[in-house]
């Protein structure tokens, strides 16, 4: 075959990703004071080494509350800003684009780290030197009972909270990242303003579509004027609260007709979230590529750049989707976890890396002679 649409470079502003695969930004909970660390260099660096054209850091505070739990990362100081800076030159020195998403937990922060129960935090954890804060959103209305009571945003609030995203745009430059992406999806701060299940406002800032939308909007405005006007700009939605009475994917086709018209180069479509079910719970039917008709539907007619994720876990899919016209880009998570190598087990698949030239060159040296020793070995099986 020709070459792979999952291989075919895509320009984006002035940044070029070598291929379609993107990392998706997946939290681990393992920062400490919203500083990260060893852990975070060799965890996202293996995704670089592994081929992916974009390797995203995941889910960063904005500010010390919008941090989910105390083991996020942030990017509201100058201490988070250096230790973010090997981790970026690293990806960039494996030829991949390093991307961060940017967010505020809203009403689901200050909680546990999955692994301890995912609800709020525990004098357990308190005991062992976490603090508890109290959470943000556009209503002063509880996730779930036992949940902590957001505070209601004020207008101080709305201002000090769009100055932290826009600062965290800034600082993200700083640190060498190459993309950033808004996060507004999966019932954090900016998807509980847009959906009608967490957002019970009445003034300007609530009630119909256009009041839901605008504080994420102004986020988004604040975002692109403090991130530099040459590097793209994603934003990921949850393209239906997958709940009665929530968020459609209509409301996320008029969404991304606006984020289009301030900016925003990539939608990045996701679900669900507004439910204490997890980060992206939804009561959709999950299957193979279950979200791509989202991204296929907003690209289509909104005529803005996509990307598809969940659960699209071969190759084979993963250039059917592209192929047809569906998505732009291909966002691999739990698979990559799996394999942070699968990009360049793709480009095997698909056999245009037959001399390793894709791999990191202290590999391919190896892999190459490797290789030739086994078609050697399995021509003279044959010929006996």
């Amino acid at each position: 075959m020709g070459q792979p649409h999952l291989f075919t470079p895509l320009t984006i502003k002035s940044t070029t990703l070598s291929n379609r695969v993107v990392i998706s930004p997946m939290d681990q909970y393992s920062a400490v004071d919203g500083v990260v660390n060893d852990y975070h260099l060799v965890h996202y660096g293996k995704f670089a080494m592994g081929g992916a054209g974009v390797v995203f850091v995941e889910a960063t505070g904005v500010s010390e509350v919008g941090r989910i739990t105390n083991g996020c990362p942030g990017l509201y100081t100058d201490e988070q800003v250096a230790a973010f800076r090997p981790l970026t030159a690293f990806i960039k020195q494996q030829r991949s684009i390093p991307a961060i998403q940017i967010g505020h937990g809203g009403r689901k922060a200050s909680t546990q780290r999955p692994w301890e129960g995912g609800g709020p935090v525990s004098p357990d954890e308190i005991a062992k030197g976490d603090r508890i804060w109290t959470p943000l959103g556009p209503s002063d209305q509880a996730l779930a009972e036992g949940w902590l009571t957001p505070k209601m945003m004020d207008s101080a609030d709305l201002q000090r909270t769009k100055a932290d995203f826009a600062q965290a745009a800034a600082r993200a430059a700083d640190a060498g990242f190459e993309i950033v992406e808004i996060h507004m999806a999966h019932g954090y701060l900016l998807q509980s303003f847009l959906s009608p299940l967490s957002n019970r406002r009445n003034d300007g800032y609530g009630g119909d579509r256009a009041g839901r939308m605008r504080f994420p909007l102004e986020v988004t405005e604040a975002v692109r004027a403090a991130w530099p006007d040459d590097k793209p700009l994603f934003v990921r939605i949850s393209s239906v609260d997958g709940i009665d009475g929530g968020w459609e994917l209509e409301d996320s086709v008029a969404l991304a007709h606006e984020l289009k018209a301030r900016g925003v180069d990539v939608i990045d479509c996701s679900s669900g979230g507004n439910s204490p079910k997890g980060a992206t719970n939804a009561n959709l039917k999950r299957g193979p590529g279950f979200q791509v008709p989202f991204a296929q539907r907003i690209r289509e007619e909104v005529g803005i750049k996509t990307m598809a994720v969940g659960l699209i876990r071969t190759p084979q899919f993963a250039e059917e989707v592209l192929a047809d016209g569906r998505a732009d880009l291909i966002a691999v998570g739990r698979q990559a976890l799996v394999d942070p190598f699968w990009p360049l087990h793709a480009a095997q698949y698909f056999d245009i890396d037959p001399d390793f030239t894709k791999w990191p060159q202290q590999y391919a040296w190896w892999l190459e002679k490797w290789d030739k020793g086994l078609r050697a070995y399995e021509a003279e099986q044959a010929a006996e």
